[in-house]
């Protein structure tokens, strides 16, 4: 089997592409490192430096049988201050995915956003990614392209990125524990997540591999969520609180059930048990 990973460089892409090795998977990564990092890389992929509206003249080459599209602009907060440059990489790029995934007869796992249950209209990022779902389902719908969305819930785990204000939040809850800072929390910390491991994540993208699907969408997280302050609480210390920002949902929960049934996955990894593990 030979896979693409679209930002296979990034922190849940280059958990993905250690993953599929391990499988024994043949592994084409595609980043334009806009996000991605070289040090992600696993040397045993092939990589291929390149934006993903770019590929049909990137020199990417053969066949796949499926392709992981997690390239993306993410995280909300940004993405009011260049909603323009969210739109071109969400939507441009997912549709010449698409394309390119017809073109080649290949399967398409696409990477979606549990915010897009609050509605599309909540801010430009989650908007992208909602209108990235339907030309999936269009794909699928009017060219028999095998699609399938998998959203995903609050992730977090190793590479987790460090970007500073936006960094999410268990990776900053871990930075500031780490060099005894005050946990800052943003609005009254009463907003609750849903947060799922990386790996768990993986392991779902490659359940939904295993078949066809007309569009689809299904909920990758755990089905138990936790408010900001429960999270504060395990990790212990001051806290810090900051001004509510605009855009964002008050509360996710991933209902997994359709997961579970049609792919058989289940997620295996707490949140508890993994911050007692880095206290």
């Amino acid at each position: 089997m030979r896979v693409l990973v679209t930002g296979g460089l990034g922190f849940i892409g280059s958990n993905l592409v250690d993953i599929l090795i391990d499988k024994g998977y043949d592994v084409v990564i595609l980043d334009n490192l806009s996000s991605g990092i070289i040090s992600n890389r696993n040397k045993k992929a092939k990589l291929v430096i390149s934006d993903v509206r770019e590929i049909f003249n990137s020199p990417i080459t053969g066949k796949f049988d499926v392709i992981y599209h997690l390239a993306a602009e993410a995280r909300i907060q940004p993405s009011y201050k260049k909603p323009l440059k969210w739109l071109q990489s969400n939507v441009d790029g997912t549709s010449t995915i698409c394309e390119f995934a017809r073109s080649q007869g290949a399967k398409l796992i696409n990477a979606g956003s549990s915010s897009c249950y609050g509605g599309k209209y909540m801010n430009p990022y989650t908007f992208s990614k909602k209108i990235g779902e339907e030309i999936c389902e269009m794909y699928s719908k009017v060219f028999q392209t095998s699609t399938v969305t998998a959203r995903f819930f609050n992730v977090y785990g190793p590479r987790n990125p460090l970007i500073g204000e936006f960094t999410p939040i268990i990776a900053k809850f871990e930075q500031q524990y780490k060099n005894s800072q005050p946990l800052t929390i943003v609005g009254d910390g009463s907003q609750r997540r849903d947060f799922t491991h990386v790996y768990d994540i993986c392991e779902g993208l490659y359940a939904l591999s295993k078949n066809s699907w007309k569009g689809e969408i299904f909920n990758l997280g755990t089905g138990k969520n936790y408010s900001i302050l429960e999270v504060a609480e395990m990790f212990g210390g001051e806290k810090k609180f900051l001004p509510k920002r605009p855009g964002e949902s008050q509360e996710t929960l991933a209902d997994i059930s359709e997961t579970t049934k049609k792919t058989g996955w289940k997620p295996k990894y707490n949140l508890e048990n993994y911050i007692k593990e880095k206290k």
